[in-house]
């Protein structure tokens, strides 16, 4: 049977911590910040967990 290859985009936005966890960035921070306040784009910044219910797809599209 053939590897399964890894989804790239995937790759490229997920982060796997060293115990298993996937990490993600927030959303609604590359653009159009000029009109957003500074208290908003502060709460978006930095790196959470993925929900849950994601976990199992993501990590079959990670071949993990």
């Amino acid at each position: 049977m053939p590897k399964q290859k890894t989804h790239k985009g995937t790759s490229k936005r997920i982060r796997v911590t060293g115990s298993g966890k996937l990490l993600r960035e927030k959303a609604g921070k590359r653009h159009l910040l000029e009109k957003k306040s500074s208290k908003l784009t502060r709460r978006l910044s930095g790196t959470v967990e993925v929900a849950k219910n994601d976990v199992p797809r993501l990590k079959r599209l990670l071949g993990i």
